[in-house]
């Protein structure tokens, strides 16, 4: 496919809030270039295409047969994923998928086999690991600069109007958006969590919904986890909090605790002076409007790995394998709440 004097053609699948994030990393990565986009809405696709001066294709069948298209980006509901991912790399074309990889594992063990098949590589966007503050605060993890971790937490309590759902016809559906404030709003956070602590191992859970009318979905969850490595932890979910809050990922270890509120890392280890750095990008992250305070640089930061990770034929991060994880603790927290007792994350992924 691609060369070294030779950018990948990529097109968009979608163009709705988030596909103006992936079109403005794409532009800013060295190795892609941004040339197509589908959307069965005319005027959608149109505006979208008209704004980056590329090609529109209402066709799917005719957007896959471009030839100068390498990679499909995939910015639909996150039901559909499989659908136009399948057809994708039955093309011949690689995949990127806005996360979550689908509604349930065993659909996105569906996407990751049909592009193993067909040859094709398959990553996932998973943007909150490139932050910079992220990506130090795992280095210290690994590195066990907090010693011997035994407790974890996360929570995500943000806030999201009625009409959010009232004006959607996917959000807050199972068909669709998988569930409610876990799946859609919380999964990057769950993803962090289970990353830095090297996964989970059971989960036991509650959910409700409590301050949003006619969505099937949970507008609020908390769940116990214990995690692989024999630390505890508890995660809470939200889009009814007001005012809205930071996300918070906090790791308490024998040397310290590292505690992730909003993009900021605070550090208090044993060894030296609390360091960190405070903000007030919780407001904005929190707040009603999906993407306020997000900007397209850590998606550029992942397009730069996936790609290169294209481009040398390796694993791109992160993988559909990987991004099941994240998938399987959702799936594991909302079968734990039906069903009230624990789940055991293996036999989510088995």
């Amino acid at each position: 496919m691609a060369t070294d004097q030779k950018k990948y053609g990529i097109g968009i699948v979608g163009c709705g809030n988030i596909s103006d994030t992936h079109a403005e990393a794409i532009m800013k990565t060295p190795k892609g270039q941004l040339i197509a986009a589908h959307s069965r809405t005319d005027a959608s696709v149109n505006t979208f295409c008209e704004k980056y001066d590329i090609t529109p294709f209402t066709s799917y069948e005719e957007f896959l047969g471009n030839p100068d298209l390498d990679i499909v980006v995939i910015c639909t509901p996150s039901g559909t994923h499989l659908d136009y991912g399948k057809s994708a790399a039955e093309a011949g074309k690689h995949v990127i998928v806005e996360k979550p990889i689908e509604t349930t594992v065993a659909r996105g063990q569906s996407l990751i086999d049909s592009c193993d098949k067909n040859g094709v590589k398959l990553a996932v966007i998973y943007q909150s690991r490139f932050m910079d503050d992220v990506m130090e605060m795992k280095e210290l993890i690994d590195n066990q600069q907090v010693g011997d971790i035994f407790m974890a937490s996360a929570s995500v309590k943000w806030f999201r109007d009625q009409e959010y759902y009232s004006n959607s016809s996917w959000r807050g559906t199972f068909a669709l958006d998988g569930g409610g404030a876990v799946i859609n709003q919380s999964i990057h956070t769950i993803d962090l969590l289970q990353w830095f602590m090297g996964g989970v191992k059971t989960i036991s859970a509650f959910k409700g919904t409590f301050t949003h009318e006619g969505i099937e979905a949970e507008d609020n969850a908390v769940a116990c986890m214990e995690f692989n490595n024999g630390a505890i932890g508890v995660f809470e979910a939200s889009t009814s909090i007001t005012p809205p809050q930071d996300r918070t990922v906090e790791v308490n270890g024998t040397g310290g605790t590292l505690t992730l509120k909003g993009e900021a890392l605070q550090k208090k280890l044993s060894d030296q002076e609390a360091a960190g750095r405070e903000d007030d990008a919780g407001e904005a992250t929190g707040a009603a409007s999906p993407l306020s305070g997000m900007t397209y640089q850590d998606h550029k930061n992942q397009y730069d790995a996936i790609l290169d990770a294209f481009h040398h034929d390796r694993v791109p991060v992160v993988s559909g394998k990987d991004s099941l994880q994240s998938l399987a603790i959702v799936e594991a927290l909302y079968k734990a709440a039906d069903d009230q007792q624990p789940v055991h994350i293996r036999d989510i992924l088995t």
